[in-house]
């Protein structure tokens, strides 16, 4: 059975909501490969005191060590919010086959910076369950100012 960019999304979304009750800002990512999840993780930067620990590059970290290759290739990664730069530079070098986010991030979105950073195979789809994964971050800055 062949499941949708929505569904992988979905589990990428509870990532996500695992950050949230740990304070951390509410990403979540997924690296899919063949129909199968190799990897899950989300954001670990206050956890790990470390600012590299963004969800993407510890579910490409992840799916490297499940795989036993430092490339990607025939692998999704689903995240809920645009990459970052760096993340960005990950996803590049790892060679994955396509990058799915939910929100965009006007901010500190790659795109905004860089965007053909990502690999020139690499396929990106945009706004996958946009609204749900805005949505998590509105209600933690939220709950931060509150």
């Amino acid at each position: 059975m062949q499941f949708s960019d929505e569904y992988f999304m979905r589990i990428a979304l509870q990532q996500a909501e695992i950050a949230f009750d740990e304070g951390e800002i509410p990403v979540g990512a997924i690296v899919v490969c063949q129909n199968q999840i190799i990897a899950k993780a989300h954001n670990q930067t206050e956890r790990l005191n470390d600012v590299t620990a963004h969800a993407e590059m510890l579910a490409i970290t992840s799916a490297a060590q499940t795989l036993g290759s430092k490339y990607l290739k025939d692998c999704t990664l689903y995240v809920t919010l645009e990459p970052c730069v760096m993340c960005g530079g990950a996803i590049f070098w790892s060679q994955l086959s396509k990058i799915v986010w939910g929100a965009s991030d006007a901010k500190r979105g790659f795109q905004r910076v860089q965007p053909s950073i990502v690999h020139p195979k690499s396929r990106v789809v945009l706004n996958v369950l946009q609204s749900e994964c805005e949505e998590i971050l509105k209600r933690f800055f939220e709950k931060l100012r509150t």
